[in-house]
């Protein structure tokens, strides 16, 4: 007749009624010996313990329960939700009421412990910004104080000088437009436009632009044999290109000199491209990769400080491709060199 797991208030009401029937009842019956009392005894206690009781149980039990879900929500219910407190509800077992508590429990465990993850996240976000931005203000102050003192009479010093600070203003602002960039991307106020286009073409484009950067170590750009015959992707061609200028970008900062950059482009089976950028500079430490994508990430302070860069370019790369629901990998070896790749599809999906 009844779950023991899963009792509604009548339930509960009805068995402590019959229970307690049967025992003021028997009593009665053991004092006057006659079955009509018993019997009179026994429907009047049951009638009346089971109302008293199921009152009791509503009010002061279930009552409570309803209130309980009610703060859990934090929000003022919806005809269906209230719908579920009316009827659904009472139909709980105390088990499973514990059992969604301690659900939601966890559950704002879980949101508490990823909110002082992300508050942490942010002070050392905020920690390495005002660090990478002190660097070249402070530099540019001390140029600018040099020069404005007067006492620089050497021409070839005084250029110097003013090269410098201007290089530094360069690498503020850029630190800035890239603050920027991986901010929009975060909010998503930047949207993805994804149209077909060749992917070769786009790294064609983007390693003659950036050829420049190759000059002074004479490093040289070629596709990986098989990779030539053009390939058609979907995305979004300009953030494409985006990821493209900054592999290609650190590529040629710790390549070696005379070296080269191959670019690999295979078609998988599940639909989607596969672009990889390989390069044979001093590549990296395996420790380092896992965490190569993260901001201001320096896998040697002193040494990237002095090649340039803001410390963003690959953690831009990531949230591009987050953004296109695709994967960055990254493969290396210490002077061997280091391959940066991720997937495109392949068309329209």
């Amino acid at each position: 007749m009844f779950k023991q797991k899963n009792l509604s208030p009548k339930q509960i009401a009805a068995l402590t009624a019959l229970l307690l029937s049967i025992c003021i009842a028997f009593s009665i019956y053991l004092l006057m010996h006659d079955w009509q009392y018993f019997i009179f005894y026994f429907i009047a206690s049951f009638i009346i313990s089971y109302l008293l009781i199921h009152q009791i149980l509503d009010f002061f039990i279930y009552r409570k329960i309803k209130l309980i879900y009610k703060l859990i929500a934090q929000t003022k219910a919806s005809k269906r939700e209230e719908a579920y407190q009316k009827y659904l509800l009472p139909k709980k077992g105390m088990d499973e009421v514990r059992e969604d508590v301690e659900a939601w429990a966890v559950q704002k465990a879980n949101e508490i412990e990823t909110l002082q993850s992300n508050e942490e996240f942010r002070k050392e976000f905020l920690q390495n910004l005002s660090h990478e931005i002190k660097t070249p203000i402070f530099a540019i102050q001390g140029y600018l104080e040099l020069l404005s003192d007067g006492e620089i009479e050497d021409a070839a010093q005084y250029k110097k000088f003013i090269h410098q600070a201007h290089a530094n203003v360069l690498r503020l602002v850029q630190l800035v437009n890239d603050v920027d960039t991986i901010t929009n991307l975060e909010i998503s106020k930047d949207p993805i436009l994804k149209h077909s286009f060749i992917i070769q073409d786009l790294i064609n484009e983007v390693a003659q632009n950036l050829s420049i950067k190759g000059i002074k170590k004479n490093i040289q750009f070629h596709f990986k044999k098989g990779s030539e015959v053009p390939m058609t992707v979907f995305a979004d061609k300009n953030k494409i290109y985006q990821v493209l200028v900054n592999i290609f970008s650190n590529a040629a900062k710790y390549g070696k000199i005379d070296g080269q950059i191959i670019a690999s482009v295979y078609k998988l089976e599940d639909g989607k491209v596969l672009i990889e950028i390989s390069d044979d500079g001093i590549g990296i430490a395996e420790e380092h990769i896992p965490r190569l994508s993260e901001r201001f990430y320096r896998t040697d302070d002193a040494r990237s400080r002095d090649i340039g860069g803001t410390g963003l370019g690959l953690a831009i790369c990531k949230h591009i491709l987050e953004a296109h629901q695709e994967k960055m990998h990254i493969r290396s070896a210490v002077n061997v060199g280091t391959t940066v790749g991720f997937t495109l599809p392949n068309t329209m999906s």
